[in-house]
């Protein structure tokens, strides 16, 4: 199976034993909006994975926003949604695809072989007229045996070899062009981005809450080299994951997160920082 799946796909495969599904819903401006939503309404039989408190670390002075949470914690909430390798995972969020994307990037990252995506998120389920529910379903139980995927992750320190020339790699800024160009800066120490990175904003992956075909994600990547590794970031290791499932789709091979993104890189005054 491709890693989007579509509503009417979710929709025939409810209840399907063998299909675990994760809601993600989250505002960064208000980090229970996500989870109260959920409890009013959701697609039947699903979980809900908060992105500060299961899909993040403790945040601490270098290391990003939303640092990666420690692989045991996830792998214990994962185990209590019912999920070990057998089954088919599917993860949404409100249509962003960054939230339902951290989780998926997270379970691959964590080994899973069968993670997906719902094209649309849960505002067009609702809206085409699919089955809801407010009803919490009972805590599942697995055991999950962790097989890291750890060419899905880059160091600061790889980021570091690539900005200096020591090590061939390409870097792409997720976040919007004003963020990337160090027009402004609302969050981190510094307004810029690291040097080198070319910027390819997450939204423009998709049309409205849907995600664009392969051909077309290969067109707003044809300037980079797919023989290449690409090191992918965006603020705080979040927005960039639809990305990274975009260039996947656009069969690049090679593709990292540096999940400490630009808030971990421009924590260190010492590292450089570029403007356009």
């Amino acid at each position: 199976m491709k890693p989007i799946v579509s509503l009417e796909w979710l929709s025939q495969h409810l209840g399907d034993e063998q299909l675990v599904i994760v809601d993600c819903r989250f505002n960064l401006a208000n980090p229970e909006v996500g989870e109260k939503e959920y409890q009013e309404s959701h697609i039947p039989g699903t979980y809900y994975a908060h992105l500060d408190r299961h899909l993040s670390g403790v945040k601490q002075a270098h290391g990003g926003r939303h640092p990666l949470p420690a692989m045991e914690d996830f792998k214990q909430l994962v185990e209590s949604f019912g999920i070990d390798e057998t089954k088919k995972v599917v993860a949404y969020d409100s249509g962003e695809m960054m939230f339902a994307g951290r989780f998926w990037w997270l379970l691959s990252y964590l080994g899973h072989p069968d993670v997906h995506i719902l094209d649309g998120g849960f505002k067009e389920w609702a809206k085409k007229g699919y089955e809801v529910t407010s009803e919490i379903p009972n805590m599942g139980s697995a055991s999950f045996t962790v097989n890291l995927n750890k060419e899905w992750l880059a160091s600061i320190d790889e980021v570091k070899s690539i900005v200096s020339g020591e090590k061939d790699g390409q870097l792409i800024d997720s976040r919007a062009p004003e963020r990337y160009n160090g027009e402004v800066e609302p969050l981190d120490r510094v307004p810029g981005h690291i040097p080198g990175a070319v910027n390819h904003f997450f939204l423009e992956g998709l049309t409205g809450a849907f995600w664009k075909e392969p051909n077309e994600q290969q067109k707003r990547f044809d300037s980079l080299d797919k023989n290449k590794p690409v090191v992918v970031y965006c603020g705080s290791g979040v927005s960039a994951t639809p990305n990274i499932m975009a260039l996947k789709q656009a069969g690049f091979q090679d593709v990292k997160l540096y999940a400490g993104s630009y808030s971990d890189w421009s924590s260190y005054e010492e590292l450089p920082i570029a403007k356009k």
